[in-house]
């Protein structure tokens, strides 16, 4: 066994990196929930929720410290304002938390594999566990509401078929055969993600200070219902019910909680987890059309993310990541 040090990966600093930035947007994000919520089954979850993006900071800002890298900046006290007027309702903080809990099981799932030290593969083991918690809690509590919004029933196989034709791949032309169970969860599923951009970027984009912030808030809003569109018809053409908005969970207040540092920086991380969204899909629709939308608007959200990021830097908020050494800079 090996007693020396061993130091950070590149995939251990990035994953750790990423961990702290993401949380502390959240506890600014879930300390203005808890200010607002009235409900006491949600609030139970919101806390739940603000503990865990606090344990996770406490975590990651001691492991940094041993190893003297430096501790993010992240998203600040400065970037919320608890005292501001209600922009969501209760209801609406218990949808954004299990969309945001679906996000990091994938993130965190995707993380574990590159870690290698001992302490690191416990610490995302820890933020796996907790989070299904998380998950569970939020799940138990939007069915007690009758809020959850289950994917469509389809009828049980009697019996086991194989694919004969490859018909079963084709797509634009012609009658196309039904859609698979997985092709309806990506499409059911990439509708309600688009729901929740759609409701978060409508709020922000009454409350957003700068002009620019606010007509990329605006675009980002068009092209989430375009993209809903698009998704809904595979599910209609199906006689398939598809999952209605909920923009009118935002409430009809411009006075911002949050700055449009922080704003931003939540729609890059939603436009991120979109584009991961799409790639999934794709990988699980075997026929032709759907996977082509899919590329389409995946390179859609793509430009999107490329544009919030410019604006990001336009105003100087985006922290460099951890990046590899530039070798022909230190041999000048």
């Amino acid at each position: 066994m090996e007693t020396h040090h061993i130091r950070l990966t590149s995939s251990e600093v990035g994953g750790l990196w990423a961990n702290y930035i993401s949380d502390s947007m959240f506890i600014c994000v879930y300390k203005y929930y808890l200010a607002k919520v009235e409900d006491a089954e949600i609030k139970k979850v919101l806390e739940h929720a603000l503990d865990l993006s606090q344990q996770h900071v406490r975590v990651i800002t001691k492991i940094f410290k041993e190893e003297g890298h430096a501790i993010p900046i992240g998203i600040t006290e400065n970037d919320v304002n608890v005292d501001a007027s209600r922009l969501f309702s209760d209801e609406f903080f218990l949808f954004y938390t299990k969309h945001m809990v679906k996000g990091a099981l994938v993130t965190y799932g995707a993380i574990l594999p590159h870690t290698f030290r001992n302490d690191i593969r416990e610490h995302f083991m820890s933020c796996i566990s907790s989070t299904m918690e998380l998950f569970n809690e939020t799940t138990d509590v939007l069915l007690s509401k009758g809020l959850e919004v289950r994917t469509p029933y389809i009828p049980y196989l009697q019996e086991v078929d194989m694919v004969e034709k490859q018909h079963f791949l084709a797509g634009w032309w012609g009658r196309q055969r039904p859609l698979s169970a997985a092709e309806i969860t990506h499409l059911y599923s990439n509708i309600q993600t688009n729901h929740m951009g759609s409701a978060v970027i409508t709020g922000f984009a009454q409350v957003a200070k700068s002009k620019d912030v606010k007509d990329y808030f605006k675009r980002g809003k068009e092209i989430a219902k375009k993209q809903v569109d698009v998704f809904s018809k595979y599910l209609h053409e199906n006689d398939l019910p598809a999952p209605v908005t909920w923009d009118a969970q935002v409430q009809d207040t411009t006075e911002s909680p949050f700055s449009d540092k922080l704003m931003l920086y939540m729609i890059s991380m939603m436009n991120a987890a979109g584009m991961g969204n799409y790639g999934t899909a794709i990988s699980a629709s075997p026929r032709r059309d759907i996977a082509a939308d899919y590329i389409r608007l995946q390179g859609e959200i793509g430009l999107y993310a490329e544009d919030g990021l410019n604006l990001q830097i336009k105003h100087a908020w985006l922290e460099k990541p951890p990046l590899a050494a530039d070798r022909d800079q230190l041999m000048k």
